[in-house]
């Protein structure tokens, strides 16, 4: 005779073999749609007070169906239903989790998750491209002298106006144009204007550019190597090379002749300040912790809680164009290495020019490389639209300068070496030559720009007149070409047009890393 706890085992066994098929035929009829709403009027609710059955969702029904049936059935028959409901409130909450994760949170949850798994797997991708396309520093590169100069040289020399008694007495003196140039292209120091200038003036004279490889910077931040110019062999002859690089003397001597013209630019810190950190501040993790609408300000108030020497793109936040000229941003502005640094770049390049005074700066470029009036004509590119700058308050400015004490040393000195040039150039003769130029460039703009000035990103027409935006906004001003420009003046007008990206790719430079940033940018929307 069977013991009471053998009769209670076999109970149970029978209990849960029941429940599997009762189980499964509720499945089946949820499934295929013949049984919708299974017992809607039993509401199975956990400790916690969440329901595990919604009107709205089938899913969520046939889970509380299931719990009951299994339910039911292990307690023996249906009479035992509502009891077996309060004894097994552990399974009940079971199903009450599946209920809600069908719900529409979770639903939502997944989709942020995707997308930051997206988002994931694009920046492995491109960290992959940089580092599968990064040229490898060849130290073993044989040094071959670069010859004198390769250049096609013009056909004929041409006069130049001069004030100086001691030169030919009809007040000219005859001279060829400098065409070995190398220009140092410092960030947000209107450089993009004045390469326009260089593209224009090497396609007339037939010259030979050194280029990056795959994008536009000589692998940017890295110090430039002469490895990184796109098809480069010792020996080589280049004329021109003026792509954001990290300076490096040594190496870009050995890619141009020893004649070359050194040329640079510079801004004055407090405002290089402002445009680099509007540009650049998103790409600086430390000042996503930066809120409000005035984030500039809260940097400035303290900057060191939002910058790390080690940090990520940090250097794009203090002492930049210091940074640029290859140095350490990071130096005290006391420390003897600034003023050997600052002596350094004194002694390489032979012009350095300031923003603030652009016309006069070109007119002392034309004096000292013996160039054409008409190669100096420009419209301003990438230039921000103004509801974007951030008015700094003389309390902020100060502060900026403090912040960036070695670049403001840089532009004190170069500033002064500028008026020097201009004063033994001749102030009048200055005025006469800034205002001949800006009569030009008006002239050129009347002829080549519809409406006479720039616009908004939004309202340009042409894709190849769109400016490269900063991530997370189209700040930058571009311009659309006038309809219906004489021949004469159509192809200048273009490429006076043509921001650097583009005129870049027309060139020849092939910049798939660029753009695919662009179009993973323009799919995240960024």
């Amino acid at each position: 005779m069977r013991t009471e706890r053998e009769e209670k085992a076999e109970e149970k066994r029978l209990a849960i073999m029941m429940m599997k098929k009762r189980e499964k035929y509720l499945y089946d009829k949820i499934m295929f749609g013949k049984k919708r709403h299974v017992r809607e009027t039993h509401k199975c609710r956990s400790p916690d007070g969440w329901s595990c059955v919604t009107e709205s969702s089938s899913r969520a029904s046939s889970v509380c169906s299931l719990a009951s049936s299994a339910l039911h059935c292990a307690d023996g028959g249906g009479g035992q239903e509502r009891r077996g409901l309060q004894n097994h409130q552990g399974f009940l909450s079971g199903s009450n989790q599946a209920a809600m994760m069908v719900g529409k949170p979770v639903k939502q949850w997944r989709s942020i998750c995707k997308g930051l798994i997206l988002g994931t797997l694009l920046t492995i991708c491109m960290i992959l491209l940089y580092c599968l396309s990064a040229s490898e520093v060849q130290f073993g590169l044989q040094e071959v002298p670069v010859p004198y100069s390769c250049a096609h040289r013009p056909s004929a020399a041409h006069s130049s106006t001069i004030s100086n008694s001691s030169h030919h007495a009809s007040g000219q003196r005859i001279c060829t144009p400098k065409v070995d140039i190398m220009f140092m292209k410092t960030h947000k120091t209107a450089s993009s204007t004045f390469l326009n200038i260089l593209f224009r003036f090497g396609e007339k004279h037939h010259l030979k550019f050194a280029f990056p490889n795959s994008r536009n910077d000589f692998f940017y931040p890295s110090p430039f190597h002469r490895s990184q110019v796109k098809d480069y062999r010792p020996g080589m002859c280049f004329n021109i090379i003026c792509n954001h690089m990290r300076f490096n003397a040594a190496e870009v001597a050995k890619v141009l002749p020893a004649d070359t013209s050194y040329i640079t630019i510079l801004r004055h810190p407090a405002d290089l300040a402002e445009s680099s950190f509007h540009y650049f501040g998103r790409i600086v993790p430390l000042t996503w912790r930066l809120s409000g609408n005035d984030k500039m300000r809260e940097f400035l108030t303290d900057p060191k809680l939002y910058y790390d020497p080690e940090g990520f793109n940090s250097f794009y936040l203090k002492n930049l164009l210091f940074f640029d000229f290859g140095q350490d941003s990071n130096l005290n502005p006391d420390d003897p290495k600034v003023d050997e640094a600052i002596q350094a770049i004194a002694k390489h390049f032979h012009l350095v020019m300031l923003v603030e005074y652009f016309e006069e700066s070109l007119i002392l470029l034309k004096d000292a490389l013996c160039w054409d009036m008409e190669d100096l004509l420009f419209f301003k590119l990438n230039a921000r639209k103004g509801s974007t700058v951030s008015k700094l308050t003389p309390e902020l400015r100060a502060k900026a300068l403090e912040w960036n004490a070695i670049d403001w040393k840089l532009y004190q000195y170069f500033n002064t070496t500028f008026w020097h040039k201009v004063d033994a150039y001749g102030r009048e003769r200055m005025a006469r030559d800034v205002e001949e130029l800006q009569r030009r460039n008006a002239e050129m703009a009347s002829i080549c720009i519809e409406g006479g000035h720039a616009v908004d990103a939004g309202s340009i027409l042409e894709t190849s007149m769109q400016p490269w935006q900063p991530i997370g906004e189209k700040s930058i001003m571009g311009y659309n070409l006038k309809k219906n420009v004489d021949k004469a003046h159509g192809k200048l007008c273009r490429k006076m047009l043509t921001p650097e990206l583009q005129y870049l790719t027309d060139m020849g430079v092939n910049l798939w890393i660029t753009r695919l940033w662009g179009h993973i940018r323009e799919i995240l929307h960024w």
